[in-house]
């Protein structure tokens, strides 16, 4: 049975502060939760109805609570317009990352993107291009954000993002020699460069784009034309939407010249 405290504490985690002080997230519906429990994020409670886990068995020697409910109870606890069959808290990921992480591979920093949706959308995207690690400033839209969890559609339970002060992540990535692209409206074309299959990506902000301080450690700059160029156009792109097509190219690159040493 679904307790009116136990209400009360699940809907209090749409909060960043009582999120951030249990350490704790919501996830909603069955492909987000089933992915969640599939992967190595810890539950700690499932309200489900009786049909969700009659079809879902749980294993006997679990260390997390399960509460079974209706559908008229699982719509007080949700954010969303139809309320699914299953509704699940699960524990935030904790894990450190240090430099050498990012050492052989391609990942991506966002510099101050707030929108909880585009957030979502970059780590589904992430997903997509198999990018393991987002590295976003701390005034980045909150992951744990429940609008921002549901646009993940999953893709949370298989890519890492991590907070940290720009400079100070900046400072330590320089040390791995590798390049950190970014894109501008005065970069050069990102169809004609030649993109390394390791580094950083840097995506800014959805008003003022990419901030002085991190431009600062951008090694190359660069710049997604328009089609056809001599006319008039929209005067940016969305940042997920920027973000996609950024590393599609550097994927059609890589699978171009798979056997390529850049």
């Amino acid at each position: 049975m679904l307790s009116k405290n136990k209400q009360k504490f699940i809907l209090s985690l749409t909060r960043k502060k009582n999120r951030d002080q249990q350490g704790l997230f919501v996830a909603e519906g069955h492909k987000l939760v089933s992915d969640l429990l599939s992967s190595k994020a810890h539950v700690h409670t499932l309200v489900a109805t009786s049909q969700w886990l009659a079809s879902h068995p749980q294993p006997t020697a679990r260390n997390f609570e399960i509460i079974e409910a209706d559908q008229a109870a699982i719509k007080k606890i949700s954010t969303l317009k139809s309320p699914p069959d299953v509704v699940g808290i699960f524990l935030q990921d904790k894990n450190p990352l240090t430099i050498t992480d990012l050492r052989n591979s391609l990942s991506l920093f966002l510099d101050e993107v707030q929108d909880p949706g585009n957030l979502g959308t970059i780590v589904r995207l992430a997903d997509w291009f198999g990018i393991q690690h987002i590295i976003c400033t701390p005034t980045c839209a909150d992951i744990y954000n429940p609008k921002t969890i549901q646009s993940t559609m999953g893709a949370i339970a298989r890519v890492d993002v991590h907070y940290r002060d720009a400079s100070v992540f900046l400072s330590e990535y320089k040390k791995l020699e590798l390049p950190v692209y970014g894109t501008f409206l005065d970069g050069d074309n990102i169809y004609s460069e030649t993109l390394s299959n390791t580094g950083l990506i840097v995506m800014g902000n959805e008003g003022k784009g990419i901030s002085k301080a991190v431009e600062s450690a951008v090694s190359h700059r660069l710049f997604i034309p328009a089609y056809p160029a001599d006319l008039p156009t929209s005067e940016s792109l969305n940042v997920s939407v920027a973000t996609a097509i950024t590393c599609a190219e550097f994927r059609r690159q890589a699978t171009a010249s798979p056997s390529s040493s850049r």
